[in-house]
């Protein structure tokens, strides 16, 4: 994270982890929202931030409904599949990777979400922070994939 706050930004961080937590435990996403609710969110006096695995700036409401949606959406990974080039399916793709891509669909999917180019930016500067290879480019294309696809509204008059 930069000097400024960005606890949206943190808020997504922190959902893309909990998501790959969840996943890489077998657990309920309930289950590990509330571990980082209680022990990952927020920066307590004497904490380290980042650097002991806390996510200090991020708004607890906006993580728990990216999570929540997330658990309730039955179509999310059909929609990445179909996004995806078929030499790629699903379960090949890196598990954050994967975490990644579930919360930033989610927030696409979202009906009174942000807008979707807002999302799609603020997930491609989260996995720059992940990445340092090609797999940025890919989120790019999956995210624009479906985000023209379930909005295309935003897309239709300039940018």
């Amino acid at each position: 994270m930069t000097a400024r706050a960005r606890p949206r930004t943190a808020s997504r961080v922190a959902a893309v982890q909990a998501l790959f937590q969840a996943e890489q435990r077998e657990q309920s996403v309930e289950t590990v929202m509330q571990e980082f609710i209680r022990h990952r969110l927020g920066d307590p006096p004497g904490a380290g931030g980042f650097a002991e695995g806390r996510v200090p700036e991020a708004e607890v409401d906006l993580f728990a409904r990216i999570l929540r949606a997330a658990a309730r959406n039955e179509v999310l990974d059909h929609d990445i599949v179909d996004a995806l080039p078929p030499e790629w399916p699903l379960a090949r793709l890196d598990a954050v990777l994967r975490a990644l891509l579930r919360a930033a669909v989610t927030e696409i999917l979202m009906a009174d979400g942000p807008p979707a180019r807002v999302v799609i930016n603020e997930y491609l500067d989260i996995a720059h922070g992940f990445f340092s290879g090609d797999e940025p480019g890919l989120i790019n294309g999956v995210l624009n994939h479906i985000a023209r696809a379930r909005r295309a509204a935003e897309f239709a008059g300039p940018y």
